[in-house]
């Protein structure tokens, strides 16, 4: 009885130092040199594209004007932006995002940019099912000094046969999604879920963007 005890105090210790473990492992987000670079404006660089997909960049690009709007920021118009660089011979996500921060300052004015990186955009169809796939990172730079400021990621999968048990129905919903997906942008939704979670301020700190000046949330 007695060893049977010890054991069970034995195994409570090492629970606990398991725990106490874990808790110290914990990332601690640091918004301290966001809030001093705390930005008004914010200029949204087109993607850079890593996936196979040729629509993902305007696709994901057009997701991104509303969270960080929404969060408190004043967002340049997108196609402005787009007319902006190819009027400048910029025609994709890599070529403007090697741009020098204090040219984008210059040539923009804005106080940051949001530069995002496309790692996966697409679906994947399967004999009894289709998964669509999107993850990003980003990062959030401000354009007089070039420090970062943020950076978040996310990634999403979505599936059309989640809650589906017959055997013919996904069948049918596959290769309906498949013809559908060949005229349209198949990754567009779960795009929109990635840019939403990735980029709206939460209360878990490091996840999302903070409140901007233009929020009722917003502290300075």
């Amino acid at each position: 009885m007695k060893n049977m005890t010890l054991l069970l105090l034995a195994c409570f210790g090492i629970s606990l130092t398991g725990c106490a473990t874990h808790q110290a492992i914990k990332p601690q987000y640091d918004a301290t040199v966001y809030k001093q670079h705390m930005p008004h404006s914010i200029l949204i660089l087109p993607p850079v594209n890593d996936s196979p997909e040729p629509r993902a960049t305007y696709s994901f690009w057009s997701t991104t004007t509303v969270p960080v709007a929404e969060a408190g920021y004043y967002v340049f118009p997108l196609s402005i932006v787009d007319r902006m660089f190819k009027e400048n011979g910029v025609t994709n996500g890599h070529d403007a995002q090697s741009i020098p921060a204090a040219k984008l300052k210059e040539i923009f004015g804005a106080d940051a940019g949001l530069y995002i990186h496309l790692k996966e955009y697409g679906s994947k169809y399967q004999v009894i099912q289709t998964t669509t796939t999107v993850s990003a990172d980003a990062k959030l730079v401000d354009l007089n000094t070039g420090t970062v400021l943020w950076t978040g990621s996310k990634r999403i999968v979505l599936s059309n046969n989640d809650n589906n048990n017959n055997l013919i129905a996904m069948l049918v919903i596959s290769v309906v999604d498949q013809v559908i997906n060949q005229k349209s942008d198949s990754g567009y939704k779960a795009a929109a879920i990635v840019s939403s979670q990735m980029l709206n301020p939460t209360q878990q700190g490091g996840i999302g963007l903070l409140y901007g000046p233009r929020s009722p949330k917003y502290q300075p």
